[in-house]
């Protein structure tokens, strides 16, 4: 516990550069400041503090130390670190995070955040818990809870507050220090054993009962189901229960098979009796995303997307086509022919809408998120050949992830190393289009990848119009997604007979 309050108030400046600008909140072993860099102008940091104790010192070090090795979009980064004997003062300098607590976000829906954000959330923080488990020093974090997650204004979640993590150790039966959140720590942090990997799953579990019930439960007891919100996707719940299992080897036993446990049951929804598997997929009551992702520049991922928006607008209803880059030019200029407006000179409206496929140009992952609370049956995503973390993530997350390359002999390697940078990931859901490409090029590219989701597209001059060809291979590419219309029409000839 801090011995002595924080001496530190606007103004002060700490380590010759960080000036504190303000308090961002303190608890019982530190304080946290918003600081501005005196080197760098504008740039701002969060500043931990923590005082006196030598035990505290010693979990700071230990934090500044796991930290310093860690690097991961959704965990704070360690720029600086150092000790102030005079004052007993231990300094850990790291970003300072924009946005909000998820506790203040749920109190902001009064409990009741949109029920499409509760697995996109839990995916995101899946992420981040395997990144952390599955590092060659395992590291458990132990306290995940709304306060220990901060949700920027992009809606992404970051992790803060390292302050009780601590690497696994194989040797042990049990932690030397029990530690952790009551309502969202596992039994096991309480004495009854080591924490792992488990462990977290279980916090993870206990945080999305919590979403689940406006914030009512965090622990299952008896009748909680009666509690969580009937609007949610049912198949969520076994996928708690199991996370909140009591004993650790009854759980999921990696952060990896939650995440497949999640996408498998949001793909497939068993048919009801007498159902197609065309019709029960067209029943989904959310909204699919497709992300088209291309290897390199030219690969002609802009053209596929579009193609495949409209494909699908064909076939159901209700798309929208994004362009996720906030720089990118393609959709302003289809816009300005569209809509008739003089070149260079941008619409007010980021949406326009040709053969109705809503476009959304330059867009961020914020409006994603806030689509994907609307009435959008499809979500086609055009990712452009950029791979940062961004639109990676996105790629990854969809529920159909289609990657443009060439088939060409001596440009298959740039697909194959896109796969093999992200092996980690689950890649049965993935989708390769080779535009222009040949059946043998498809033949190889199976074989190096052992995977059968390999289309040749063929020439299409015009993506806005229906192609017989582009037609075939996306009802193969899309089988059981979208009616296949050819069929109901044999069948009202049929009936005619």
């Amino acid at each position: 516990m801090i011995k002595q309050p924080s001496q530190l108030e606007y103004g002060s400046i700490v380590g010759e550069r960080y000036r504190i600008v303000r308090t961002l909140g303190s608890g019982g072993m530190s304080s946290v400041f918003m600081a501005e860099d005196l080197k760098l102008p504008g740039k701002q940091w969060a500043v931990k503090e923590s005082i006196a104790d030598p035990q505290v010192m010693k979990l700071v070090r230990t934090e500044a130390e796991m930290l310093i090795s860690l690097s991961h979009p959704r965990l704070p980064r360690i720029v600086d670190f150092f000790e102030h004997p005079p004052s007993g003062a231990v300094y850990l300098v790291m970003d300072y995070i924009e946005g909000i607590t998820l506790e203040a976000y749920i109190k902001g829906y009064q409990g009741y955040i949109p029920q499409e954000q509760i697995v996109p959330f839990a995916l995101q923080v899946l992420d981040v818990l395997d990144y952390l488990h599955t590092r060659q020093s395992p590291v458990i974090y132990r306290d995940l809870k709304p306060t220990n997650i901060m949700l920027t204004p992009e809606m992404e979640f970051k992790l803060i507050d390292f302050g009780i993590a601590r690497s696994y150790k194989a040797e042990l039966d049990q932690d030397t220090v029990k530690l952790g959140t009551v309502g969202f720590a596992a039994p096991e942090q309480y004495g009854t054993g080591q924490t792992d990997a488990r462990s977290d799953l279980y916090s993870l579990g206990a945080l999305l009962l919590y979403l689940c019930t406006g914030g009512k439960y965090s622990e299952w007891t008896a009748g909680v189901e009666g509690y969580i919100r009937g609007e949610l996707p049912r198949h969520l719940i076994p996928v708690i229960r199991k996370l909140l299992r009591q004993h650790p080897e009854e759980r999921f036993q990696s952060a990896e098979e939650v995440i497949g446990e999640l996408r498998r049951s949001a793909d497939f929804q068993p048919a009801q009796q007498g159902i197609s598997v065309s019709d029960a997929s067209m029943d989904y009551a959310g909204t699919r995303v497709v992300a088209v992702l291309g290897v390199s520049s030219g690969s002609g991922a802009t053209h596929t997307a579009i193609a495949v928006s409209h494909y699908l607008a064909r076939r159901s209803r209700s798309v929208a086509l994004v362009e996720l880059h906030s720089t990118a030019k393609a959709f302003a200029r289809l816009q300005e022919v569209v809509e008739d407006i003089p070149f260079g000179r941008a619409s007010s409206s980021r949406r326009f809408e040709v053969d109705g496929v809503h476009y959304w140009r330059q867009t961020s992952r914020a409006d994603v998120i806030s689509l994907l609370g609307g009435s959008y049956r499809f979500i086609v995503l055009d990712l452009g050949s950029g791979q940062d973390n961004e639109r990676l993530e996105e790629f990854l997350r969809a529920d159909y992830p289609l990657v443009v390359g060439s088939g060409a002999e001596w440009r298959v390697q740039d697909i194959v190393g896109l796969a093999r940078s992200l092996q980690r990931h689950p890649q049965h859901k993935w989708n390769y289009c080779l535009p222009l490409a040949t059946s043998e090029a498809v033949r190889r590219l199976r074989k190096k990848l052992d995977h059968d989701k390999v289309f040749a597209l063929p020439f299409h001059s015009d993506p806005f119009e229906r192609d017989d060809e582009m037609d075939q291979v996306l009802d193969e590419l899309f089988r059981g997604v979208v009616p296949d219309t050819r069929k109901k029409l044999f069948g009202f000839l049929k009936r005619q007979r």
